[in-house]
């Protein structure tokens, strides 16, 4: 296939810091006109000089787009892979990869705190189509092995930090357990974004981001990616990827390449207004429980830092019950009540009613109190003073 080689290019990358990386992989200057932002390529199809004469590889808008070989390059170099790949969504990533590692019979393993939509996609899509979809709680290291030695699961499935409850799980120590059990070991790296953590240099084989959240980072694109080192599993993925036309569109693809270039200095400001927020929610009496693996209260606060640079953006918490959970929600100002995270703008979302209605009913279901907050890039005491407002009031 063609765009194998397209998808290749961390490997060659000299040896340089994150923030240069993301700045540097894959955006070299225009060739033609000396621009030093790579031009957005819209072209659909591309000339042959003479049947099979492909320049450079590229042949049709499906099967390869200069603007997406820029950011798939760059993906794999900030995530310390080989191969990158760039796709509509982040479930259209999660749905070439489940497609390209399983086939009808096999089994995932998944946590009993992921986001809602990668829940559906192996239990309503995949599962008709053979998938056996099995939950376990994966900040439970010995019960992530007990499982796997009780039944073999093709693919063990990771977000850490978890989707809304912020659970943190032991990164290495669950590449160990899967690949003892012969299992693929993916990790959801979207809450923490590669500035924070990079699973693959912790010995994971594939790396999932919903692009659309901080690799993005400015709410204005949707996108996904997978990141990994396998070859040979690559190639399986961008099989799908071309056979299905899962693919990100050249304007989408400028747009993360774009955002990517700031991604290292917005999670810091990220991490570092909600650890404020966090403590600040931790100390109201109107407040039951924070969920921020910054706060030292919180059980995977250790393991946080040892595998994290920082503690992120995205802050849960609990409130009295879902009446109140719901009105606080609805009453913040600066706060858009709205789906989706990772902008440089706050959100507030009700994940029950929201991003995890889906799992209502099932071991994934979210307390009806929780409210989740993806924390901006605002002028903190501005966010403060917004949530102290509302939650005086209660």
């Amino acid at each position: 296939m063609t765009e194998q080689n397209h998808a290749e290019g961390a490997q060659s990358a000299p040896s340089m810091g994150f923030d240069t990386l993301a700045i540097r992989a894959g955006q070299d200057h225009d060739p033609t006109t000396g621009a030093v932002i790579p031009p957005l390529h819209v072209s659909s199809t591309y000339a042959q000089d003479g049947i099979g004469g492909l320049r450079n590889g590229y042949e049709y808008g499906r099967s390869a787009n200069p603007t997406r070989t820029a950011l798939q390059n760059q993906l794999a170099a900030l995530e310390g892979g080989r191969f990158g790949l760039s796709f509509a969504s982040g479930l259209a990533a999660e749905d070439a990869l489940l497609r390209a590692a399983l086939t009808p019979g096999d089994a995932v393993l998944m946590g009993n705190d992921v986001y809602g939509g990668t829940h559906r996609l192996v239990d309503k899509i995949l599962g008709p189509w053979g998938i056996d979809l099995r939950i376990v709680d994966m900040t439970d290291a010995e019960a992530v092995r007990a499982s796997l030695q009780a039944s073999p699961a093709q693919v063990l499935w990771v977000e850490t930090p978890s989707n809304p409850l912020m659970g943190v799980a032991d990164i290495a120590e669950l590449v160990r357990i899967g690949h003892e059990a012969g299992a693929l070991v993916v990790v959801d790296n979207t809450f923490a974004s590669p500035a924070l953590q990079r699973p693959l240099l912790l010995g994971a084989d594939v790396v999932v981001h919903s692009t659309t959240k901080y690799l993005g980072g400015h709410s204005d694109v949707v996108g996904g990616a997978i990141v990994t080192s396998d070859a040979a599993l690559a190639e399986k993925v961008e099989f799908q990827q071309f056979a299905a036309g899962a693919i990100s569109g050249p304007h989408d693809a400028f747009l993360t390449t774009r955002g990517l270039k700031t991604l290292a200095i917005r999670m810091e400001r990220h991490s570092a207004n909600a650890g404020i927020i966090a403590g600040f929610l931790d100390r109201h009496d109107a407040v039951r429980t924070v969920y921020y693996p910054g706060l030292e209260s919180h059980p995977g606060h250790a393991l946080a830092r040892s595998q994290m640079s920082g503690f992120g953006g995205m802050v849960s918490l609990a409130l009295a019950d879902g009446g109140t959970a719901r009105k606080f929600a609805e009453s913040l100002q600066l706060f858009t009540l709205a789906e989706s995270l990772g902008g440089v703008e706050s959100l507030v979302n009700y994940p029950d009613a929201m991003t995890h209605a889906s799992v209502r009913g099932t071991e994934l279901a979210v307390p009806e109190e929780v409210v989740r907050l993806s924390v901006g890039i605002e002028t903190v005491e501005d966010l403060l003073a917004d949530l102290e407002q509302v939650l005086d009031a209660l």
